[in-house]
């Protein structure tokens, strides 16, 4: 939903239309992707997504609003599902796809279940961007401990993403 900016400012980003239009976008990718009906799981904001409201209502009053409305145009989106335990479940074939409200809550399960693999795609681009999760390892240049394991990865995924159609 938010990318690289404070958390106080990404809490105050997100907003049903926002929402909509990122599950929206990501559907659209996914299926240009070659993924006929994907899953979408998206990821609550607060602990256990609200408890209903005990701890917070946004996942109520703005996050659940926008999955319905995905759902009535026939996309296939859940949740809000708590953040704990949604990556498990899409790593585990649930989903196909996880909708993270802010950039931390997305990229620690990405990054922890292997950083050494890990890309991040900006999907809605007319053009392809791509790159690897660790950043630039500027610290262990010319160290000889450098892993390219990732770079390796995000230029398969560009290669793939180029020849596409249309860019995700």
């Amino acid at each position: 939903m938010t990318v690289h900016q404070s958390l106080r400012t990404a809490l105050d980003a997100i907003d049903t239309e926002r929402e909509l239009g990122v599950i929206r976008l990501t559907h659209r990718t996914l299926r240009r992707g070659g993924l006929p009906a994907p899953r979408i799981a998206v990821a609550g904001l607060n602990p256990h997504a609200g408890e209903n409201g005990l701890f917070g209502r946004e996942d109520l009053d703005v996050i659940a609003p926008a999955i319905r409305a995905a759902r009535d145009e026939g996309i296939l989106a859940s949740g809000p599902w708590p953040s704990d335990t949604v990556f498990m479940r899409a790593r585990a074939g649930e989903f196909d796809a996880v909708v993270a409200q802010y950039h931390d809550q997305g990229l620690i399960p990405v990054k922890y279940l292997g950083l050494e693999r890990g890309v991040n795609i900006t999907i809605g681009l007319p053009f392809v961007r791509i790159g690897v999760d660790h950043g630039t390892a500027f610290d262990l240049a010319g160290t000889g401990r450098a892993d390219h394991t990732s770079l390796l990865t995000a230029l398969h995924h560009a290669d793939r993403l180029s020849s596409m159609t249309s860019c995700p």
